[in-house]
């Protein structure tokens, strides 16, 4: 196969995903990430089909998903993205070939709520690793949780604040502050599509520059361009690569949201919560080992930051 497209850290195929799994080396990804299509009856450009009988659409995944496996390198990660109701099954299937590491819950509304039954409001995110333990783990810290309006803690911290990470608080297995693509602010992206706060959080936690992240499902690209910006190797299919294609002949904007992803993470407080304290009069606590003028950073400092995602830089 030729890639229909290809960086000087990755290839893209037009192709389907079995067959794109298949020419690729064995134990050689350091992170795979699958986001195959729900069954759910959705309309695509590849005309594939997505409204198969239950079993039928197991069977085909667990094809798929051994692939997977097999080219995953020991210590290597491998997180699938579906509904609960697939997971389920799909995880017991991986648990017979590689170690189960954590469900990640994604609280990510869905469209409408349905009839006799609780509203589903999250994604399903399984966390597998080939071996006893990751090769590479490094999750991402979080901002303390501050209110939208004055920038206040929304938690009592007490007498523990001079003994938090100034880098921010233990990412945990419920992620709350995913945002869905379709909000006004994302209008650009399709429908749908991957946030990519979600996958740089993935390839953040699972790999390291020069690392292979490889993903046969490509949608609309998030996961390549998240890897193509942060410095990952990257490669992977799908059957109608043009919207994919499109993305990266206009990635400056997604390397300006990125850049600005990566200021407020990693950090105890973000600088828009530090601005909000400030107006609303509540000065930062001294007990935390921080120096709140040095988190508000200069304009000049945006450019610096977003050279990191710009190998010409």
């Amino acid at each position: 196969m030729s890639p229909i497209l290809e960086t000087h850290l990755g290839r893209l195929f037009q192709a389907d995903c079995i067959r794109f799994l298949k020419t690729i080396e064995e134990e050689s990804a350091d992170l795979v990430f699958a986001d195959p299509p729900f069954n759910l009856g959705k309309k695509y450009s590849s005309n594939i089909n997505d409204s198969r009988a239950d079993t039928e659409y197991i069977e085909w995944c667990q094809t798929w998903l051994d692939e997977c496996a097999r080219v995953l390198a020991p210590g290597g990660s491998l997180f699938l993205w579906n509904l609960p109701k697939w997971n389920l099954p799909l995880g017991a299937w991986l648990r017979q070939r590689l170690t189960f590491r954590h469900w990640v819950a994604v609280d990510i509304k869905y469209s409408l709520p349905i009839q006799k039954r609780l509203y589903p409001s999250h994604y399903s995110l399984l966390y597998f690793i080939k071996g006893k333990k990751p090769g590479i783990f490094h999750p991402d810290r979080m901002p303390v949780p501050c209110c939208r309006h004055c920038g206040g803690e929304l938690r009592d911290y007490g007498g523990y604040k001079d003994k938090m990470n100034p880098a921010g608080v233990n990412l945990s297995d419920v992620w709350t502050d995913i945002p869905p693509v379709r909000h006004k602010k994302y209008k650009k992206r399709e429908e749908n599509a991957l946030s990519l706060k979600l996958m740089d959080r993935i390839i953040s936690m699972a790999s390291d520059p020069g690392s292979l992240v490889v993903d046969a499902f490509g949608g609309s690209g998030t996961t390549f361009v998240a890897a193509e910006l942060t410095g990952r190797r990257w490669i992977g299919s799908e059957l109608d690569c043009s919207s994919i294609v499109k993305r990266f002949v206009n990635i400056d904007a997604d390397r300006q949201h990125l850049a600005e992803i990566h200021r407020n993470k990693n950090t105890l407080f973000t600088r828009h919560d530090l601005e909000r304290r400030r107006k609303a009069g509540k000065p930062l606590s001294k007990a935390y080992r921080i120096n709140a003028h040095e988190c508000l950073r200069p304009a000049e400092d945006d450019g610096a930051q977003q050279s990191l995602f710009n190998p010409a830089a």
